[in-house]
Formats: structure tokens, sequence, C-alpha cells
């Protein structure tokens, strides 16, 4: 519990990008109030405070001011501080400094230490995992979360020139453009996915209809989870069912949604997700 008004959070976002879903899925969850400022992908001028040039990007208040990027690093960094009231949240921060790295196409990139991990001492570790299995999971399932269920997400939602004009068109209703910019995107955007989604699906080696490629990964999800559990957190979601929920809850209201619902085992768990985050 926070007192009230001490944790002021500012959340810069594309609505309809799944690593800002899972950010809302984990402060909604929480119970953490929060403003959000939906941010123009083409001109992004809402962020040019920023030298980080993605979403999302969270302001956090308490005490002093601070920018958390990278989805993984604000939810460790965040849900650290409601558990471990020791450290500031600045403090708390610094444990997950900014690395750079190349790609093997030789390209610059920000990689964050120690992401999946929360920065709690023993007494708090053995509170909220009771045994060294239960982090372990956690861990192994939000990375699974960012290098393969989010690759799955545009190479499905764009994956015929129907699909990607009604992706673009939830795009542009859900986020910040103008009247010209939203015709550009909606049209322009779609076909130009329609392709990248082609190349995506080479890249990441998916098959030739890629629902199976996400039908498998969420059967594989449901799998883990077991009959037993409600949530891979047992009677409550743990981060690793938080960023699942959020990054499968972009595709809603599209085509490639309503196949995942029907054609895989997810929908029991989903609904159980969506009821506990309304809570």
């Amino acid at each position: 519990q926070l007192p009230a008004g001490s944790l002021q959070l500012t959340l810069y976002q594309y609505k309809t990008c799944p690593f800002c879903s899972k950010v809302r899925a984990f402060l909604d969850y929480h119970g953490l109030p929060y403003e959000i400022v939906e941010v123009n992908p083409i001109m992004r001028r809402e962020i040019k405070f920023s030298s980080y040039r993605k979403v999302p990007i969270l302001l956090a208040n308490a005490g002093s001011p601070l920018q958390l990027n990278d989805s993984s690093v604000i939810i460790s960094a965040i849900k650290t501080y409601l558990i471990s009231r020791r450290n500031s949240l600045e403090e708390i921060v610094s444990y997950y400094p900014p690395v750079k790295t190349v790609t093997e196409k030789g390209k610059e990139v920000l990689e964050y230490e120690n992401k999946y991990w929360l920065m709690l001492d023993d007494k708090e570790t053995k509170r909220v995992y009771p045994v060294k299995e239960v982090r372990v999971e956690e861990m192994k399932w939000r990375k699974w979360a960012d290098d393969w269920l989010v690759h799955l997400i545009s190479p499905n939602v764009y994956r015929t020139p129907k699909e990607a004009l009604a992706s673009f068109d939830y795009i542009v209703r859900e986020g910040k453009f103008g009247t010209l910019e939203g015709l550009f995107a909606k049209y322009v955007g779609a076909v130009a996915m329609f392709f990248v989604s082609k190349r995506l699906k080479k890249r990441h080696q998916l098959r030739d209809d890629v629902r199976e490629d996400l039908y498998e990964a969420v059967n594989e999800w449901v799998k883990a989870v077991g009959k037993n559990r409600l949530f891979m957190g047992g009677n409550q979601p743990n981060l690793a069912d938080l960023a699942v929920y959020g990054v499968l809850r972009v595709m809603e209201g599209l085509e490639a949604f309503d196949d995942m619902m029907v054609h895989t085992n997810i929908q029991p768990w989903y609904q159980r997700m969506e009821e506990v985050i309304q809570k």
C-alpha cells in the first residue's frame, strides 16, 4: 500500500504497442494511478525530451523525478519499490544499468542488465518467492514473452492484406494521428507492414501459416500454467501472467485474436486475467 500521492506516474505509450500494454496491465493490476501520454508514432514530439526514442517510457516521481525505459525494467523496478521500501526508487533504478551492445548486423542497441530480477533482500525474496523454482519460472516466462511471444504478433495481425488494413484501422483509431497522417498511415502503413510481416516471418523462422506458431506458443503457455493453478502465480497473477496477458491483449478485436480464442485453450485463463485486473 502506498500513501496517497507518494508515487506519481506518467506513461508515454502507443496504445497498440505490446510492450506498453504489458506495463499498463502491471500498473492496473496493482491499482497504481498513472497518467497516459499517447505519442504520435510519426513525429514523436511528445518524447522529444528523451534521448531514448522508444516507448514505453515511464516518468516516475517518488520524491525526485526519474525516467524509466524498457517495459521489463519498468515493471521490475516498480514491483521492487512496492515490496521493498528500504531503498529509494532512484537507487532501485540504478540496479538496472543500460549496456550498449552490437547486434550481428552491426547495429548498436541498449540492453538492460538484470531486467527480469526483483532487487530484494533474502527475507523479502522468501516472502514473494517461497521456493526458488517459483522465481526461476516467473523470470523464464517473462523473458519468453519478450523474446518469442511478442514476435508472433505482427506476422499474425498483418498476415493478409485484409488483416493488415483492419489492424491499421485499429491503430489509427486508437492512436494519436492527424487526419492526413491517419489516412496515410492506414493505407500506406498497411501495405508496408504486410510486407514487413513477411520479413519478420522469415527472420523468426515461422511457418507458412503463422497462426500455427501463435497457437503452439499460446498452448505452450497454458500447459506451463497447468490445470491445478488459476494463474502461473497461483491464486493471483505473477509478473509472467501480466506480461503474457499484456502482449496478447493488443490483438483484441482483430481476426488473429478471435482465431486464437477458438483454436487454443487460452480462453479460461485469459478471462480470469481480465476479471482480476478489472477488480
